[in-house]
């Protein structure tokens, strides 16, 4: 069996949607394959801080993306996604969906609603429902779309690669119900997030496996920045991990040592509010020698269970009493780096589309500002999505039969390869890395690859594709972390750092 559709976007966090959503008022047919079988699957339901809006000071807004990044954001990304932030937000979460940002009744003005403040903002002007901002994005959205029109959704069903042809992206060939289907499309969008499969702690859904970024990569769509990985600073580290919203620290909690002592005035001038990556290092660098870190949230007015319900309700569901301090520790959050695209979305293959995560715009640079995913992705998603629509027709394509003629593998098999993997992430290509780690690192890496490749020869299923696809991310990560400076997320703590250059980077190594 095969389809065919006008737009097919692969992935249905707020970036798939925002396209699905774009292409379907461009009057095109939009088919959405996503592996989510409910919302949680995907990243932007578990988003909690919020989504920063433009507000009277514009040119603060750019100022603060840029110096979050280490100086290393694309100027021209920036201005896009400043310029086009409020009236992205308005039209699609307030308009269209009603999202119920606090402060205000839904459907209000956008600056009726309360705005607060995250690290390295210069200002208060992150819209917010209470610290859970993502479900209600998603969810209201996905209930639009399933009735809008034009649009179909086909769950549970992974896209294993694209179809291409001469530098042309035709479509995808989708995994659904134990059978390969062959999709058509005049245009491809990827939407499908982050990598944080690759990392043994992380902040990210399991179906984190870097699906996106590994297909482009194969089909020769050109890779950038997959060396700025992003770790939060705040997640509980214990049993059932979870993220604690830097909105917290923005309403005044502080991070203090085993000593209790309160240890960000020294490392930075904006103390708990400086970048995340020189938080998650303060902090890893305290639990390295002294001990656990806690967030004492007892300066908050009014109190924490108050201003976020949500969050006290995880930490009572784990017998954590925040009048005692939450225990926190750095986790993997967030890709910064993924498949190169313009300010339309448009990747370096003809009618092939990326927004959100698994797509580098050159807003983040370095390091991504506090709550600009959301309004990455929604922003980009529109756009993609507008040119999506206007790229051509479907043309079908020969593909060949794909080969599943072996036994299927133990679960024991993508075990052990998925804790090499994660082990030697965690370990050599984390918050501080060192050239002699990132080149040894690579060498395992181009091993695990290639065994895992050995196996997706002769046999199709979702998760060895998805471990072939988290083997490919991890190995662009560490080659492209051993051949650039240091800068932002990516700290490189040797001497031969200065000696580094930047690059592309692609699947092949």
């Amino acid at each position: 069996m095969t389809r065919e559709t006008d737009v097919l976007v692969i992935g249905s966090g707020i970036a798939g949607c925002a396209a699905a959503l774009a292409a379907a008022r461009e009057g095109a047919d939009v088919l959405v394959a996503t592996k989510a079988t409910e919302p949680e699957d995907a990243a932007t339901d578990w988003a909690q801080g919020g989504v920063a809006v433009t507000g009277s000071d514009p040119e603060a807004f750019r100022a603060d993306i840029r110096a979050a990044s280490d100086g290393t954001a694309d100027p021209d990304a920036v201005d896009v996604l400043v310029s086009n932030a409020r009236e992205a937000v308005a039209d699609v979460l307030v308009d269209t969906l009603d999202v119920p940002f606090d402060g205000a009744p839904p459907g209000a003005d956008v600056d009726a609603y309360d705005r607060g403040r995250e690290a390295a903002h210069s200002e208060s002007r992150i819209l917010h429902v209470n610290a859970a901002t993502g479900s209600h994005v998603l969810r209201p959205f996905l209930a639009h779309l399933s009735e809008r029109p034009g649009v179909t959704f086909l769950e549970d069903a992974m896209a294993l690669d694209l179809l291409t042809h001469e530098g042309r992206v035709h479509g995808a060939s989708v995994l659904r119900d134990g059978a390969v289907e062959p999709t058509f499309a005049g245009a491809t969008v990827l939407a499908t997030g982050g990598i944080g499969a690759c990392y043994r702690t992380t902040t990210n859904p399991d179906g984190a496996t870097g699906d996106g970024v590994a297909m482009a990569a194969f089909a020769g769509a050109r890779i950038a920045d997959m060396q700025y990985v992003q770790f939060h600073p705040t997640a509980y580290p214990g049993p059932d991990p979870f993220l604690v919203s830097e909105a917290v620290r923005g309403e005044g909690a502080v991070l203090r040592n085993a000593a209790g002592e309160r240890f960000m005035p020294a490392v930075h001038d904006d103390a708990e509010l400086a970048p995340r990556d020189v938080v998650a290092r303060a902090v890893a660098d305290e639990r390295a020698g002294g001990g656990e870190v806690r967030l004492d949230v007892s300066p908050l007015d009014p109190g924490f269970e108050t201003a976020f319900p949500d969050l006290a309700d995880l930490c009572a569901d784990r017998g954590i009493d925040p009048a005692d301090g939450i225990p926190v520790a750095p986790a993997e959050h967030y890709l910064c780096g993924g498949v190169a695209v313009d300010d339309r979305g448009h990747t370096t293959l003809d009618r092939l589309y990326a927004a959100g995560e698994c797509a580098r715009t050159g807003v983040h640079g370095a390091n991504r500002l506090a709550s600009t995913s959301l309004l990455e992705g929604l922003v980009w998603g529109l756009r993609a999505g507008e040119s999506a629509a206007a790229a051509g027709a479907v043309e079908p394509i020969e593909t060949p039969d794909p080969l599943d003629r072996d036994p299927g593998l133990p679960d024991a098999f993508a075990d052990a390869k998925y804790e090499r993997l994660r082990e030697t992430m965690e370990s050599a290509v984390g918050l501080t890395r060192t050239r002699s780690e990132l080149e040894r690192a690579r060498s395992t890496l181009r091993r695990l690859k290639g065994e895992v490749d050995a196996y997706t020869r002769t046999r199709v299923s979702r998760s060895l594709y998805e471990l072939r696809n988290a083997a490919v991310c991890g190995l662009l990560v560490a080659r492209a972390a051993s051949e650039a400076p240091s800068a932002g997320c990516h700290h490189v703590v040797d001497a031969d750092d200065r000696d580094a250059g930047h690059g592309a980077q692609y699947a092949d190594d």
